[in-house]
């Protein structure tokens, strides 16, 4: 048996899985795949529907806010939120705290006056920092809630005197958050609703239609929203999936529940390797992330020789990050704690043989 601990595409549940791929062979009865159905049946439709209605009640979406469904990834919004929500010239407020806060920080630069109220960079991004000021003239304060490469989370958000827009791609429905407080949420699917290829936004109504640029038809949240996330071909693959997977967690329980979960979780984990002689965390206890746990080795030239012991064992996807290194352990709603439980197990008999193997150094000596 495999655990996947990889950090996106995130891991999916077995039944979901299984009525996906049901799917692909014949999608409600229709006698087509979902890949082959045309986005304007009645049938997708609803699944679009569907899927839009369980954000709006999995997350509680307030009223005056529109969830849409779109491509590109995160990294598209990147540069949607500034070319939506701010005219040339207008100044804009980042909180930069890993690799996709500053890349989101570089794409608003084309836009707008980017101003950088704190930065973790000159600490390895190991912290969220904490003391800043949002200014008052800015359109927007954008953050990012948690960094996959780092693994930092941003627990509590800051009280913001202007619209905050927030990069949800590898938290999102993990935990309970407050929607109103937020102008703009965005986040890529792969993590914690579906498979890669869909990206959804939740935005506050009133934000929209303010500025004077124009702006292409794919590229305009309004555009977008009118025309019921299906202004072109959506990805229907992934929109669907993705219902499924927020079926399966409102089934559970929804966010409140899998926040239960996600915690136990990542104790049981950051329990472990601050306990093991071998690990070390690499981030500020107060800001370590439930999602993308990140640890080395001690002894660095260990860390090959753990991987390889690791995926014998059947351990998939914690190889850290190509920038970083070390190790990062991906603890999406989907994987079961008893896949946690059996990396520590693997971390503990580790931990034991080099015990063993240093003991036999010294009884050589």
């Amino acid at each position: 048996m495999r655990h996947n601990f990889g950090a996106g595409p995130c891991v999916l549940p077995q039944e979901v899985l299984k009525q996906a791929s049901q799917a692909v062979i014949e999608f409600n009865e229709t006698g087509l795949s979902i890949l082959e159905i045309s986005h304007r049946t009645p049938e997708f439709e609803s699944v679009v529907e569907e899927t839009i209605d369980l954000v709006k009640e999995l997350l509680d979406v307030p009223e005056g806010y529109s969830v849409v469904l779109m491509q590109g990834g995160a990294s598209l919004q990147f540069s949607l939120v500034p070319m939506n929500l701010v005219d040339d010239g207008s100044m804009v407020a980042y909180l930069d705290t890993g690799v996709w806060a500053s890349k989101a920080i570089k794409e608003a630069k084309l836009f707008a006056d980017v101003q950088v109220v704190a930065s973790s960079k000159d600490q390895n991004y190991s912290f969220i920092p904490k003391k800043y000021t949002i200014p008052q003239e800015a359109v927007y304060f954008h953050c990012t809630s948690n960094n996959t490469i780092y693994g930092t989370e941003l627990f509590q958000f800051p009280k913001s005197p202007v619209p905050m827009v927030c990069d949800m791609s590898s938290d999102i429905f993990s935990r309970r958050i407050n929607v109103a407080d937020f102008g703009l949420i965005y986040a890529g699917a792969q993590k914690n609703m579906g498979p890669a290829g869909l990206t959804i936004a939740i935005v506050k109504d009133e934000l929209l239609g303010r500025i004077k640029r124009k702006l292409p038809s794919m590229l305009d949240y309004k555009v977008q929203i009118d025309g019921g996330s299906m202004y072109n071909t959506p990805p229907v693959f992934a929109i669907y999936a993705s219902m499924l997977n927020l079926r399966w967690l409102k089934a559970k329980g929804g966010v409140d529940a899998i926040e239960k979960e996600n915690i136990a979780k990542a104790e049981a984990l950051y329990r472990e390797i601050d306990r093991n002689s071998l690990f070390k965390g690499t981030c500020e206890i107060a800001d370590r992330s439930r999602m993308n746990v990140c640890f080395v080795m001690e002894d660095i030239s260990l860390e090959t020789l753990f991987l390889k012991f690791a995926e014998d064992r059947g351990i998939v996807g914690i190889k850290g990050h190509r920038s970083v290194g070390g190790f990062r352990a991906s603890l999406y709603n989907a994987l079961p704690i008893t896949s946690v439980h059996i990396l520590i197990d693997i971390m503990q008999e580790f931990e034991h043989g080099q015990r063993q193997e240093l003991a036999k150094k010294q009884e050589y000596k």
